[in-house]
């Protein structure tokens, strides 16, 4: 007699035999035993993970001598034929190789016929979705209506590509990929069957490289057996399928856990000069971290994990060496690696920088978490000590109309001296906030109020987009005027008009001037200096005497000629690298200063 292969000497026969479906085969199992047996049925998922087999015994069961019934004599002629592939009643039709109209017809004809010896006649049509549409739609009308004799049973491992017709009219059963522990206990025992001697880690190491489909599994022990001869050891399944090690696949997610740089390396230099499948070590760590996170976020529970009682020991010595964000992030590098490694010339340096990658992740620090950590370090803005000189930042809230009580204007013109309630503003600033040029009613008038609202402004914007905020911070408030705002850049910063000057700003700023009191106000960007203070009237150049030296230190400067220029600010580099608050902030950021503006 011929040598039959593992795969098919050792396929399940019954439903109890099928390994890992039994949502599948309990489901079936219980239909017959309530007649409730319908005339289509789909069955999806992985190359071989049993869908053909499952299609076969559910036949033997219709066609058994006294079924319906889920079980029958190991002797029963039927279910023989069935097994050998002689039935009269039971086709199975090739989908890729008979996937026209002209073949679905001759079904169709041939259905018609009662069957020969058998209860049904049973179509068992493979890889279906390689059926063309035409002959998916000369089947439909067959399909919802069949002869009482006639049972159709599909299998597809792309169900994405069977017409919607088609899954409306079938019961669909969706197998999933076996379990790695489930392959290894099945494996031992068809090594015990076959009287071969197989370790625990080589049962495990091909179980893994089978990746949920029994039929590769048992296909991979058969050419080992033929390899290696009555014993097999984890080495000899690694050297055949270029498979890492666990434990080797262990030592390396310390690494990148510990952020051991030059080992890592070194140890992947190793595995890929030893011909290791730089792809599916990839895929080994990935899934190990996903294991790392789950086993985080469930506590410890091993539920949703399948993993050996060394990689659980792994899993609760790795756990507490990074965060469930760490994870996240390593976990989006080593997914984007291998996205990338099919069409990358040198896959050996591209695993290397996703490495490299990775354990830079396990450091990194989330945006918002550096943004609050700043926060901090400032501390509360009502406890910063304000710049020498520097007007108190304040939001700009609308000045009282006169119908509120604010002082009028006399007959003349002139406004009447202010009140006693008025005296504490001094009287050069009075003078400023009410005479500057080009200003118009309703606007903020003073130099302090014009920069409270852009503060304000800069503020609400940073809320709903930092990236808007951060090109802002390189501008300054030109003026506010006829209901228009003017936000000028330096000419260092011009090249950033073309990235603000957008609807989407404009439309973001009117939004946060309207919730700070100034609805309906247009933006507009110029290119300009930074302006100084502005020039006062001559009548209002001079403080009075009586203006004590604080009111003068907060006043506005005079203008001292026509071109006027700010005041120059002394700035020392040295000071502010030494600044506490800076060297604060470059030791939990481990940052260092590039370049200093002044």
């Amino acid at each position: 007699m011929s040598y039959q292969v593992i795969a098919r000497k050792y396929r399940p026969q019954r439903f109890r035999d099928v390994v890992g479906q039994e949502h599948v085969t309990q489901t079936l199992a219980r239909a017959l035993e309530q007649k409730r047996i319908a005339h289509a049925y789909l069955f999806c998922g992985p190359r071989g993970t049993g869908k053909t087999t499952i299609a076969r015994i559910f036949a033997k069961c219709l066609n058994c001598e006294g079924g319906p019934r889920v079980e029958f004599a190991e002797d029963d002629p039927r279910c023989r034929e069935i097994a050998e592939g002689r039935s009269l009643d039971v086709f199975e039709i090739d989908g890729a190789s008979n996937n026209g109209v002209e073949q679905v017809r001759e079904l169709r004809e041939t259905c018609k016929y009662a069957p020969a010896s058998s209860r049904f006649k049973i179509y068992i049509i493979d890889e279906v979705h390689m059926l063309s549409t035409g002959a998916f739609n000369a089947l439909l009308k067959t399909l919802e209506e069949p002869p009482a004799h006639v049972k159709f049973m599909f299998a597809t491992t792309d169900p994405e590509k069977v017409l919607p017709t088609i899954l409306s009219r079938c019961q669909r059963f969706d197998l999933r990929r076996i379990p790695t522990a489930l392959i290894a206990q099945h494996l031992a025992h068809i090594a015990d069957l076959e009287k071969v001697q197989v370790a625990p880690a080589a049962l495990h190491a091909i179980a893994r490289g089978a990746e949920g489909a029994m039929r590769d599994a048992e296909s991979a022990l058969d050419q080992l057996i033929s390899f290696c001869g009555g014993r097999i050891e984890e080495a000899d399944v690694l050297s055949m399928f270029g498979l890492t090690a666990q434990g080797q696949l262990l030592e390396l997610t310390r690494m990148v856990l510990a952020g051991e740089v030059e080992t890592a390396l070194r140890l992947l230099n190793d595995l890929a000069n030893h011909g290791k499948d730089l792809r599916r070590l990839l895929s080994d760590l990935l899934n190990h971290f996903r294991n790392l996170l789950i086993f985080q976020v469930s506590r410890g529970e091993l539920d949703m994990l399948e993993v050996s009682e060394a990689e659980a020991a792994e899993l609760k010595e790795q756990s507490p060496m990074a965060g469930a964000d760490a994870l996240t992030r390593i976990m989006e590098v080593f997914a984007e690696a291998e996205r990338q490694l099919r069409d990358a010339a040198s896959k050996k340096i591209l695993v290397e920088v996703a490495l490299l990658r990775a354990i830079e992740a396990r450091a990194a620090v989330r945006v918002d978490t550096l943004l609050q950590q700043l926060q901090s370090l400032r501390g509360p803005a009502e406890t910063r000590p304000a710049p020498a000189g520097a007007a108190p930042p304040s939001h700009f809230a609308p000045e009282p109309s006169a119908s509120a009580g604010s002082p009028k204007p006399a007959a003349g013109g002139k406004r009447r001296a202010p009140d006693a309630a008025a005296e504490a503003e001094p009287a050069g600033t009075a003078a400023a906030a009410e005479e500057l040029p080009g200003v118009a009613p309703g606007s903020p008038r003073r130099t302090g109020d014009l920069g409270g609202l852009w503060s304000g402004l800069l503020e609400a914007v940073g809320r709903a987009s930092q990236f808007i905020r951060s090109y802002l911070l390189g501008a300054h408030p030109v003026a506010f005027a006829e209901n228009v705002l003017t936000i000028g850049y330096d000419p260092e910063f011009g090249d950033h008009l073309g990235l603000v000057d957008t609807p989407r700003t404009h439309a973001l700023l009117q939004t946060k001037l309207a919730e700070l009191g100034h609805p309906n106000v247009q933006i507009k960007f110029i290119q300009t200096e930074a302006l100084a203070s502005p020039a006062l009237p001559p009548d209002t150049a001079s403080p009075p005497p009586a203006v004590s030296a604080t009111a003068r230190r907060t006043a506005v400067k005079p203008a001292a000629s026509a071109a006027n220029k700010p005041e120059a600010v002394s700035f020392s580099q040295e000071d502010f690298k030494n600044d506490p608050l800076i060297q604060k902030a470059l030791e939990i950021f481990k940052g260092r200063i590039v370049e200093v503006r002044a």
